[in-house]
């Protein structure tokens, strides 16, 4: 796929929407317009601020489930994207932690939203929620019995896992890119660090862009104002979280200041 058909942008930078606990989750706190009007603040905040595109994400659910969310999970992402989408032009995608893609794709569908990303959409990673396996079969036959043209945006050795299997080192990146694109069909392949907040190598980077060919390789994790120049000379576009916060702290919100400081930055590449 090309980015800029989506995007607008040759070098998309794609800003996240973390919404509060969501029903049935730990941390739930009872009132699902609280988690409205916070997604709402980020988002326009994002977006005022030049952001190419925006992901919501499910992400202070934490601890996750490995397999499929609650109903309840699914019906809340419904109505915070569809007020979304009424109130920012740019495309929103869908992450549905831990690796819940079907739903993803549901929610993308009903809503109009654009793309999903998909943690693990091949192989098997060792996660704190136990062993994760991909499922490509399902979920790119999901998509098309859906009728939709919803992007899939896959990590390769996504963060906070560990592959399963005897790979070799050497070439345990560049495998897992081929067969995600190839065998799993992704649109577009994310890279990050190890953890949330922690970026890419620029060997890892440059291991996944060679492997991809044609496909896009976008930093999905740990991308600062002060790093992003280096990062980008191996990548495509990225998706951004903790620098876009106050004081760079992921359980803040979002500080207009900070995203147009970083799009500044990255529009000068």
């Amino acid at each position: 796929m090309e980015l800029n058909k989506l995007f607008k942008a040759a070098s998309p930078v794609i800003g996240v929407v973390h919404l509060l606990p969501l029903p049935t989750s730990a941390r739930w706190q009872g009132s699902l317009q609280l988690v409205v009007n916070r997604a709402v603040q980020e988002a326009m905040a994002l977006a005022a601020g030049g952001v190419h595109g925006i992901i919501v994400e499910n992400f202070f659910d934490a601890p996750f489930t490995k397999g499929a969310v609650d109903p309840a999970v699914v019906s809340a992402m419904t109505i915070v994207v569809s007020r979304l989408k009424q109130l920012v032009t740019v495309p929103i995608g869908i992450n549905v932690l831990r690796n819940d893609a079907h739903s993803g794709l549901a929610i993308a569908a009903c809503t109009g939203a654009e793309f999903i990303r998909v943690n693990v959409l091949t192989g098997v990673m060792a996660t704190d929620q136990g062993l994760i396996e991909g499922d490509a079969y399902r979920i790119m036959r999901y998509r098309q019995a859906l009728g939709s043209d919803i992007k899939v945006f896959a990590d390769v050795l996504v963060k906070h896992a560990t592959p399963v299997g005897t790979l070799n080192e050497e070439t345990a990146l560049a495998n897992a890119v081929a067969d995600t694109i190839h065998r799993g069909l992704a649109d577009a392949i994310i890279v990050s660090g190890g953890v949330t907040g922690e970026p890419p190598t620029q060997q890892d980077l440059a291991k996944a862009k060679a492997a991809a060919g044609k496909t896009p390789i976008l930093i999905g994790s740990g991308a600062t104002v002060d790093n992003i120049s280096q990062l980008m000379q191996m990548a495509n576009g990225v998706i951004v979280a903790s620098s876009l916060k106050r004081w760079g702290q992921i359980e803040q919100p979002v500080d207009p200041h900070r995203v147009g400081q970083f799009i500044d930055e990255i529009s000068t590449l």
